[in-house]
């Protein structure tokens, strides 16, 4: 390996492990909130990348109907929950109507919407936003259906029904989308030459709003309120509660900033890879990775883990790419081992 290939592999290394990081992050947060290890990461960077996909071409995304559907059965359940509470009249018909607005209204504005997408060449920013108008809202209304009603079981059954819900999204993105990949249209065609080695624009537009998550997560979670909130619910959910924090819509807006990075992974990566309806299972493993380096608890650690596994990924695809899979996966063993030994027995903290 010369000087220019070793460039250009850490450029990779760097672009990939971007967007791993932002996965490791979003793990770290759901599962510091609400005990759930959010396996299901990865089908919304697939849905987020697909839908993008299915705009580029001018074709209905049918996201926005899945949307339209989880919405539906999130107003029922809220309902059902909400009429057989103990609490008035006037209560009760304000909180169905909030959950109406949020969980029928915006989803079918929404699906109508993306209907008239089809055969249509919009901005790019008009693509954006609808692709996250669409896949972001999935994240809330998912941990309502599978996860709230359990949230306060053992790490062990959150896990189970974590996996249940990835086999059961991974089933439906199969049905919506199809079995072929698609890609989407470079955000940036620009390139900076340094010496041998061009540096794309995508990638710079990867790392450059990787950043900016980052920055913006750090001030939202240090400067506002509810992200105070959050970090006070990830140190403590009994003393949150007892203090007033709702550690219930702690975990839904945990969901919704989970869904919404997973979406904007998706649409950082469509035009670097192709994707398929089960890519990100694979991409949300290895921000796993990363999010064990951190323990995950660790923030910084996370992020380094996770830049750790994108650039060990593009090295190992030049000196063994048949095994690069292998040796990403192996990383967790010796981090595994290392904490058993640092940490032999932990206590699951009641909620």
């Amino acid at each position: 390996m010369d000087l220019t290939i070793f460039a250009i592999l850490t450029q990779d290394g760097i672009a990939s492990g971007a967007v791993y990081v932002l996965l490791a992050l979003a793990l770290v947060l759901v599962f510091s909130i609400t005990r759930v290890i959010f396996i299901p990461l990865g089908e919304f960077l697939a849905f987020g990348a697909l839908t993008m996909a299915a705009l580029q071409s001018g074709k209905v995304p049918q996201s926005a109907a899945l949307l339209l559907v989880l919405g539906v059965a999130t107003f029922l359940r809220d309902a059902w929950t909400t009429l057989r509470a103990a609490a008035g009249q006037v209560d009760r018909g304000r909180m169905l109507a909030t959950s109406f607005a949020k969980f029928v209204l915006f989803p079918l504005v929404v699906f109508f919407v993306a209907r008239s997408a089809e055969g249509a060449t919009w901005p790019m920013i008009a693509q954006l936003l609808l692709t996250f108008g669409i896949v972001a809202p999935m994240g809330p209304m998912v941990y309502r259906l599978a996860f709230q009603p359990l949230a306060e079981s053992t790490v062990l059954v959150l896990l189970i029904v974590s996996v249940a819900v990835h086999m059961v999204l991974l089933g439906i993105g199969l049905y919506i989308f199809g079995a072929e990949g698609s890609r989407t249209t470079a955000f940036s065609d620009a390139a900076i030459n340094v010496g041998t080695l061009t540096i794309s624009g995508q990638s710079i537009v990867v790392i450059v709003t990787a950043l900016l998550l980052i920055g913006a997560l750090y001030l939202y979670f240090d400067r506002t309120l509810s992200g105070k909130a959050l970090r006070a619910t990830a140190v403590n959910r009994r003393g949150a509660r007892l203090v007033g924090i709702g550690t219930t819509q702690a975990g839904r807006l945990a969901f919704l900033l989970a869904s919404t990075i997973g979406t904007l992974c998706g649409v950082l990566i469509a035009p670097i890879t192709t994707i398929y309806y089960d890519s990100g299972f694979l991409m949300g493993l290895k921000g796993f990775v990363g999010a064990i380096i951190g323990g995950l608890a660790s923030y910084p650690l996370a992020a380094g883990g996770a830049l750790l596994v994108g650039l060990l990924e593009a090295y190992s695809s030049f000196y063994a790419s048949a095994l690069k899979e292998v040796i990403v996966f192996t990383l967790i063993i010796p981090v595994l081992v290392w904490r058993s030994i640092a940490h032999p027995q932990v206590e699951e903290e009641e909620a």
